[in-house]
């Protein structure tokens, strides 16, 4: 069902980038005074070798334009009289030019049509780009607001000589706002950069050495170079895992029931906002301790107490053969 719903979610998508590139093309042309003999979405069938469908499945004349829609919904065109290309009629182009035709008029008509198109896809890019910035804000994290400190990757660690907990105040002697700014190209570029840190109450700088960027450029180092420490709770829970259509179908067919995969997270009844907050007698506050010891208790039978509204609990769970649990954090 899911892959269903992607298909479909890529057709939409794709005949609405359709739809407003060619009528870039169709108001243009209007504008110069051009006869539009067809707008169309989707492609006729026949163009791909299937003679046996339909060639459109709707269509509406309104003036001198057929409004249609065709059964391939891969593409889209607009016929405009005089405009000469695969779907030309002969017999007309060998007539004279007629002022309603996209060969009579002046050549810069005639491009501003054959990039309106590009233009109003242009447009619609800037237009949806705007909406969702004025909806959701240019959204960063506040320097101030990583108070618990930094998780040090492996290569900030032996590199830098940073500490997981490590407090980032400035960079280049300059207060940071945007904790983006810490690891940001024009930081790491510039020869001399340093950090000023906090650590356990005491300030101290530390210089990022020249060969940082060649060492984080390392497709053999792909995590994180520095990420902010933060608390979580537990965020989604992963749904109950359906058999695939197909599979589900061949069960049928034997007579079988379809069995639905539940996480370690389902069978303990794990919720949103719930807290894991010890494994195995060890405290846990922040995601990358949780982390931690998860990899470490890969093989081993895990005790965790879960608080959920101030409230303790104790389940021993086991985790599926791929070591998953089948949730994902929430960042407090």
């Amino acid at each position: 069902m899911e892959v269903i719903v992607i298909i479909a979610q890529l057709l939409l998508g794709l005949s609405i980038l359709v739809g407003v590139h060619e009528a870039g093309h169709f108001f243009t042309a209007r504008w110069f005074k051009m006869r539009v003999e067809q707008f169309a979405l989707g492609l006729p069938p026949q163009m791909f070798g299937l003679n046996f469908l339909p060639s459109k499945l709707f269509s509406i004349k309104r003036g001198e334009t057929e409004y249609l829609l065709s059964p391939v919904p891969l593409g889209g065109y607009v016929k405009i009289a005089g405009m000469m290309d695969e779907s030309s009629d002969t017999d007309q182009l060998a007539s004279e030019p007629q002022p309603w035709e996209f060969r009579s008029k002046p050549a810069w008509q005639r491009l501003i049509v054959m990039l309106g198109g590009v233009v109003v896809n242009v447009i619609t890019g800037i237009v949806i780009f705007g909406m969702l910035m004025f909806i959701y804000g240019d959204e960063y994290l506040p320097a101030k607001e990583a108070k618990y400190g930094i998780v040090a990757s492996e290569t900030a660690q032996k590199v830098l000589g940073l500490q997981t907990g490590d407090k980032i105040l400035k960079v280049n002697g300059k207060a940071i706002e945007n904790f983006a700014d810490v690891a940001s190209s024009n930081t790491l570029l510039n020869s001399g950069s340093y950090y000023t840190i906090d650590r356990n109450g005491k300030q101290m700088d530390v210089a990022i050495p020249d060969k940082l960027l060649d060492v984080l450029s390392d497709k053999k180092n792909p995590q994180p170079f520095i990420t902010p420490r933060l608390p979580f709770s537990v965020g989604a829970v992963a749904k109950p895992e359906k058999p695939g259509f197909l599979a589900g179908l061949i069960m049928k067919i034997k007579g079988e029931e379809p069995v639905v995969k539940q996480s370690a997270a389902q069978k303990i009844g794990l919720q949103p906002d719930d807290k894991i907050v010890n494994i195995n007698g060890t405290p846990i506050r922040f995601f990358d301790e949780l982390q931690t010891i998860l990899k470490a208790n890969k093989s081993k039978k895990e005790d965790l107490t879960i608080s959920r509204n101030g409230t303790e609990k104790q389940v021993s769970p086991q985790r599926d053969s791929s070591g998953a649990w089948g949730f994902h954090p929430k960042s407090e």
